[in-house]
């Protein structure tokens, strides 16, 4: 997650209060995405952005995921993600999401 992108997250966080903000990812691979969740949830990894040492524990989750899928109608996830999904390693993606939720 860039810099900049961790900015706004943190800023979302304290305007509208961490139980009101959920993080939706869209990465393409398990370890991005797990990279980006650890970030917004733990603090960021990399000690490099404004995350750094800040411990948010957000929701995080990635647009493959079932639960979260099923929130979309079916036409307009197809139409938005359909492609995608069928090239993505969904197992490798959710697995990453769920070991980075379970440390909460």
């Amino acid at each position: 997650m860039d810099l900049e992108n961790q900015k706004r997250v943190l800023e979302f966080a304290e305007q509208y209060g961490k139980e009101n903000v959920v993080v939706l990812l869209g990465a393409a691979e398990g370890e991005a995405a797990g990279l980006a969740a650890e970030t917004v949830t733990l603090g960021d990894p990399t000690f490099a952005g404004p995350l750094a040492g800040v411990s948010l524990g957000l929701a995080v989750y990635h647009v493959v995921e079932p639960e979260v899928k099923a929130e979309f109608d079916a036409d307009v996830y197809d139409e938005q993600c359909g492609m995608m999904e069928m090239v993505l390693d969904v197992d490798d993606i959710c697995n990453e999401m769920k070991a980075i939720r379970d440390q909460l």
